[in-house]
């Protein structure tokens, strides 16, 4: 043990400890106090005793339970258990459908559960995001984090504003603890230690004979920011709900879109959204671009899935062209186009029984394979007479299959996804398509209980497999449907959500700030300097950290090193003691730490 420890000072401090005085155990409290609070984190009530919970406390009145309550939420064993809450009722909106997403998934679902549906039902499992319990578990998250955010920010701005404690009177209790004596005068060795300090970002300054320094509050600030960030994410999320908006439109190459209400597919919006909000917009689908992996074990793979389009923003915008792939939107003044289906429409050709022709157009069809064989409805509303003069209605059912194997090869289903071998099958119907009765009606299926079938010479369902070019005549000289060729169709998805750049930053920022909360550490060092009884200055460094590391020490050992080159060490005097041949038993108060000589361990801390 160095000089230091073995003079009048280290004696002095012995005997103070031995007395157990109560002045002494006061003094303790508040050296201990100095380095004790680190954190804005809200502390634990102090437990009552018994006598005092057995006093004649009064009840707590109306005022009281609104305190502990809200006390209660907004501490942050609530907040988190809020969260996980929240995490669990994310659950079964991602395994049950949602009538937000998809209305016919959860007609579909409930049609085949006819028992758990009117359970999920009562528990709103098929409108999760918008019920009642998510709704709270909502709020109540959103309330707890402010009211845990806001009085924690309030302390750190305070802890921003203020100078770091002075020294403990005993450094040698603080975990990380080293000493050594120097000729050096005790002012030189705190203005070098205010030097060494600031170079290495602490705050510091002199208070009485030591240097008080703290260094680490973007800890704290990562805290703040992380909660802050998660309300952001909240409130984005609850505007994107609220004010999204998002629609559906398959167009078939050469066709158009119009951003106006009237032209989707569907659409669907937020409880808060105005229709007139829409942005102003429109474009056209010159071409669809599809290619396939031909061979090896990926055969079929899309290699190129692109949208060639023409686009025009505002009313009377220039146009300009642009690509939309997969996950790569068209982006117009705020709004979103993603591409999300293709699929084929055969052209087909209907002549009534004097051969005119009655309709021609592109009827898309919807793939029910990755190999884009697809299924659908050809339908001739109007326009249409039969040999006797009679106006009726036409229906056919489609089947298509771009590669077909060929007769004897299989079943008809498509072998790849591009159009190689193109095939079409017709199933001819007449009769009432009942499309006059005000009710909805799927245009991809054709409604045949008020239709009679078109019969060939063996009197079954009159039908027939057509190449490109090739037609079906109907029976009894009622007309034909040609099949002419191919078009190409692709399926859009265009939506507004203004809150997905807010929850974006917010989920940066709360990243950032989780990161600086785990890997910054909150610490205080502390650099005494005071002349001994012999006019020889002791230097004391001591650091305490939020949390036990072992980077205080180190860190604390580096400073000494610097700080050495100012203040070197003294050379020991002849007449000093020798050392003992055994060390001394260390004082019980003092357990924990022990004063080490920087020429025998500069960075070594206290063993606990």
């Amino acid at each position: 043990m160095s000089k230091a420890n073995s003079g009048t000072d280290t004696g002095a401090r012995t005997d103070a400890a031995e007395t157990g005085t109560a002045a002494e155990r006061e003094q303790e409290r508040v050296d201990h106090a100095a380095g004790e609070r680190l954190s804005t984190a809200p502390r634990e009530e102090r437990p009552e005793t018994e006598a005092e919970s057995t006093a004649g406390v009064p009840a707590m009145g109306v005022v009281g339970w609104v305190r502990w309550f809200w006390r209660q939420l907004t501490s942050m064993r609530v907040a988190l258990i809020l969260l996980f809450l929240l995490s669990l009722g994310a659950i079964p909106g991602s395994l049950i459908p949602q009538t937000s997403v998809d209305d016919l998934k959860v007609q579909n679902f409930k049609d085949q559960h006819t028992t758990l549906s009117p359970v999920y039902e009562k528990f709103q499992l098929f409108d999760v995001y918008s019920s009642v319990w998510f709704s709270a578990i909502y709020i109540l998250l959103f309330v707890s984090l402010i009211g845990c955010i806001v009085p924690r920010t309030g302390q750190f701005v305070g802890q921003l504003r203020s100078r770091p404690p002075g020294a403990p009177r005993r450094l040698t209790r603080l975990p990380a603890y080293t000493t050594w004596r120097t000729e050096a005068e005790p002012e030189q060795v705190r203005e070098a230690a205010l030097g060494v300090l600031g170079k290495r970002r602490f705050r510091a300054h002199v208070a009485g004979d030591a240097v008080a320094a703290e260094k680490g509050y973007l800890r704290e600030a990562g805290n703040l920011v992380f909660h802050i960030a998660l309300i952001v994410m909240l409130v984005a999320f609850a505007a994107g709900q609220l004010f999204k908006s998002e629609g559906g439109k398959l167009v078939v190459e050469g066709d158009g879109f119009a951003n106006t209400l009237t032209q989707y597919d569907d659409f669907k919006s937020g409880s808060l959204y105005d229709s007139d909000s829409l942005a102003p917009f429109s474009f056209v689908l010159d071409d669809f671009v599809g290619t396939y992996e031909e061979s090896g074990p990926q055969r079929g793979t899309p290699r190129t899935f692109e949208a060639r389009v023409k686009y025009t923003e505002g009313a009377d915008g220039p146009e300009r062209k642009g690509v939309i792939r997969v996950n790569e939107p068209l982006v117009v003044d705020g709004t979103k186009v993603y591409l999300i289906a293709h699929g084929y429409a055969p052209v087909v050709t209907v002549r009534d029984a004097k051969g005119k022709v009655v309709s021609r157009s592109s009827v898309p069809l919807l793939p029910i394979d990755n190999n884009i064989t697809s299924t659908g409805a050809i339908k001739v509303m109007d326009g249409y007479r039969d040999k006797n003069g009679a106006k009726t209605q036409l229906g056919f059912k489609a089947f298509f299959v771009p590669t077909f194997a060929g007769h004897g090869k299989g079943q008809m289903f498509s072998q790849f996804p591009g159009a190689e071998f193109p095939v079409l099958a017709l199933s001819a119907y007449r009769g009432s398509l009942g499309v006059d009765s005000g009710l909805p009606q799927n245009v991809y299926q054709l409604d045949t209980s008020k239709m009679k079938e078109f019969k060939n010479e063996d009197g079954e369902l009159l039908k027939k497999m057509l190449r490109p070019g090739e037609k079906l005549d109907l029976s009894d000289g009622e007309g034909s449907i040609t099949f002419e060729g191919i078009e190409e169709w692709a399926s859009f998805q265009i939506s507004q959500q203004p809150g997905n750049g807010w929850a974006l930053g917010g989920a940066i920022a709360a990243i950032a700030g989780l990161a600086g909360s785990l890997f910054i550490q909150r610490r205080r060092v502390w650099v005494r300097a005071v002349r001994g009884a012999d006019g020889v200055t002791v230097v004391e460094m001591a650091g305490l950290g939020r949390s036990e590391s072992a980077k205080l020490p180190e860190e604390l050992g580096d400073l000494a090193a610097a700080l050495i080159t100012t203040a070197p060490v003294a050379p020991e005097s002849p007449d000093a003691p020798e050392k003992p041949d055994a060390p001394e038993k260390p004082d019980a108060n003092e357990a924990g730490s022990r004063p080490v000589h920087p020429a025998e361990a500069p960075a070594e801390g206290a063993e606990k």
